[in-house]
């Protein structure tokens, strides 16, 4: 005996269809996040000023698993990862790179202190989806970023290199698990594109830039790098791969 009649079924089909309309309205993306490091990541996620939070700000992500998150359309904001995590069973603690001062798992509204690797996405309102792999807070993991199912260029970005290995002795922090950006390190305007270095003719790759261009081509190696390190997709989702397997 058939569970359903021809009408009931096309009843359900067209509410589904009607259901699949409305969640593709108010979603605009899925960020996949998928840990290939031989460790503990703990991502952090914030959202710009206006954006709604995604589901969490902050989780723990073990060596080789996933999560996903739904997006609204015109999300925007950053992901990074954090190392080195220590948190009790309450979630109190911190980590010894890219955490977010927040003193809990959840990073609640709180950036990524230097340094970072950063993923960084702006979701089109039915346009173009902008996203980048920005080294321009320092790096701490190999980290891309891989759109599928959309139009457009959608190539993907990021940084395969442990820079870690490569980092300048002046830009190592304790132990080398993470590698300052000179403005960071320094704190001069003409590392920083501030002050009277604050234009794309003014701001000039420096040497130690140039050291996380020449590891990194496609990612941010400075505040002006844009030319060769945005990049745009329509209609994707996304998958931020830490600790990506390196192609052969």
């Amino acid at each position: 005996m058939a569970l359903f009649s021809g009408h009931q079924h096309s009843i359900i089909t067209f509410f589904s269809i009607i259901l699949l309309v409305f969640l593709e309205g108010v979603t605009a993306a899925t960020f996949t996040f998928i840990n290939k490091c031989d460790y503990t990541v703990w991502p952090g996620i914030l959202a710009n000023p206006g954006s709604p939070k995604l589901e969490s700000t902050g989780f723990e992500l073990t060596k080789g698993s996933s999560r996903s998150f739904q997006a609204p359309t015109g999300w925007a904001g950053r992901f990074w990862g954090r190392t080195g995590c220590n948190f009790d069973d309450s979630g109190h603690g911190s980590c010894a790179t890219g955490d977010c001062g927040s003193g809990e798992m959840e990073c609640n509204g709180a950036g990524a202190i230097p340094p970072a690797t950063l993923a960084e996405f702006t979701l089109g309102s039915g346009s173009q989806d902008f996203y980048d792999v920005s080294l321009v807070d320092g790096y701490n993991l190999p980290m891309i970023v891989e759109g599928s199912g959309g139009s457009g260029e959608c190539a993907t970005t990021g940084c395969l290199t442990d820079l870690n290995k490569k980092c300048p002795s002046e830009l190592k922090i304790d132990g080398g698990a993470a590698c300052k950006s000179a403005c960071d390190a320094f704190g001069k305007p003409e590392y920083c594109c501030s002050g009277a270095y604050n234009s794309p003719t003014a701001c000039k790759p420096s040497m130690f830039s140039q050291v996380f261009k020449s590891a990194c081509p496609k990612s941010y190696s400075y505040a002006f790098d844009d030319a060769t390190s945005t990049f745009t997709c329509s209609g994707a989702d996304y998958a931020i791969t830490f600790c990506p397997n390196v192609p052969r």
